[in-house]
């Protein structure tokens, strides 16, 4: 009996469906056929109901949120969402790293912070962390360090032992592992941690001048985090993370981050006594302080976890006038691979899913391929004289830079004071209180004390960090049982 009160189960086409619990069979006995479209539609759809998860960054959660904008910095960008009082709608996905879609959320590990901004100009992209660095300098290593950290190819198990392999065999990760085995290594939610757009940027003002820029996202319920014991305590949990942003945000509760920006004079950047774009390097405050500009709040959860979470797909290269791509090597690799990653895991047409669609008006030629629906009209060639949408070069000025240098594979050319452990130095003498630094031991020695992990990568290990500090590499020496 039908209840006239709720509407009737149609398949996807609309058409009303025959049954919700029973297949076409010859009789009540007999084999099924192949002619019950309704029972065909629902066990294929089933089957494709799981996008491929993301190679990295897969296990996380989302929120809806705004951007506003409160302080004039139309002398450095001419960016339309960072004028003074514009308030730009925003998609924000936080994330671990190497995790599974069904890893736990408390796992030592860097988190993503992804930022879309739906401006006027259409989609800007900030795919950033919640660590200013990143464990790697140069996007040909990207794809072996995410192996280092993924499973083991012969039984399938995670490796502390190949993680160690890789650090240590890579001196530029010192500083991101260096931060890895601080408590915050281990955010007790994300809305308790930091964000950072991590690369620099360009930006150009409307007369064409140029500065490079590092965004902080500075969370505004202060830092907490968890020890390794605290975080072990919660496994049984593996969505900590998830439910507590839903939770935050459906009682009201909703959190907020101030936005700041580091800003370095255009020509500076040749001669900074660090590399400016190099990825492992940080701009130390005392050179360049950070300007607070807005605030970054999140209001509403999502609808559908899937459509809007799974489904999103933020990519480095949507730059929109006013900002542009520095030279950093990790950054041009994203630019490319992040887009792709999506191409292939969503679809072509990903942009057109209503997570990802930009609220601007869209005057592209491309056209056609799955899952499209809002293909252009004609013409859908360029140029033509049919008077269809045109290039406007002019809004782009200010983001050429002049390069020059012969053609090469090479590591970055080293500035005044680029080392691989001066600034994990400067993090273990001058930032981390007593406390911390024994935490941060006790980490170390705990993530190298796993039974895969050999004697001989144990020594590796406490010279690894012996190279920071010697007091450092005493006590993880110590710890590990070494002479």
């Amino acid at each position: 009996m039908i209840m006239t009160n709720r509407p009737i189960t149609t398949d996807d086409a609309g058409i009303p469906a025959p049954s919700d619990e029973h297949s076409l069979s010859v009789g009540p006995n007999g084999p099924l056929l192949m002619q019950d479209h309704h029972l065909i539609q629902k066990m294929a759809h089933f089957n494709r109901e799981r996008v491929p998860e993301r190679v990295v960054h897969a296990k996380g959660g989302g929120a809806h949120g705004l951007l506003q904008i409160t302080e004039d910095v139309s002398q450095f960008t001419k960016a339309k969402l960072f004028r003074k009082g514009a308030q730009t709608p925003l998609f924000l996905r936080f994330s671990t790293v190497a995790g599974e879609l069904g890893s736990p959320d408390t796992a030592r590990d860097p988190r993503g912070f992804a930022i879309k901004f739906y401006t006027e100009d259409g989609n800007y992209d900030l795919v950033g962390n919640n660590t200013p660095i990143f464990f790697i300098r140069d996007p040909s290593k990207f794809s072996d360090f995410i192996h280092s950290q993924k499973r083991r190819a012969d039984n399938h198990l995670r490796c502390n032992n190949m993680q160690w392999d890789f650090w240590t065999l890579s001196p530029e990760s010192a500083h991101q592992v260096s931060f890895l085995m601080t408590d915050r290594g281990i955010p007790a939610s994300w809305r308790h941690m930091h964000g950072f757009g991590s690369h620099t940027f360009l930006w150009y003002n409307a007369a064409g001048e140029r500065f490079w820029i590092k965004y902080h996202f500075k969370t505004d319920q202060g830092i907490r985090n968890y020890t390794a014991d605290e975080a072990a305590a919660l496994l049984a949990d593996p969505d900590h993370h998830v439910r507590d942003l839903h939770t935050a945000i459906a009682k009201g509760d909703h959190p907020s981050w101030t936005v700041n920006v580091q800003i370095m004079p255009f020509e500076a950047a040749a001669d900074y006594r660090f590399n400016p774009f190099d990825l492992t390097k940080v701009w130390p405050h005392a050179d360049y302080p950070e300007l607070t500009i807005g605030r970054l709040t999140l209001t509403k959860n999502p609808v559908n976890y899937f459509a809007e979470v799974e489904q999103a797909g933020f990519e480095p290269s949507n730059l929109v006038p006013g900002i542009g791509a520095s030279p950093d090597k990790m950054l041009q690799g994203r630019l490319f691979s992040y887009p792709d990653a999506h191409r292939y895991r969503i679809g072509p047409n990903y942009l057109q899913l209503p997570i990802n669609q930009p609220r601007s008006t869209v005057n592209s030629y491309n056209f056609d391929g799955p899952m499209t629906f809002a293909n252009p009209s004609d013409p859908v060639y360029a140029p033509n004289s049919a008077g269809g949408p045109t290039a406007d070069p002019s809004l782009y000025e200010g983001e050429r830079y002049h390069v020059t240098g012969e053609i090469v594979r090479s590591a970055y050319r080293r500035h005044a004071e680029d080392d691989d452990f001066v600034q994990p130095r400067a993090l273990w003498e001058n930032v981390l209180s007593e406390g911390d630094r024994a935490n941060m031991v006790r980490n170390i020695v705990g993530h190298a004390s796993a039974p895969e992990v050999t004697s001989t990568m144990k020594l590796r290990v406490a010279d690894y960090w012996t190279n920071i500090h010697k007091d450092l590499g005493a006590r993880v020496r110590k710890g590990l049982g070494l002479n």
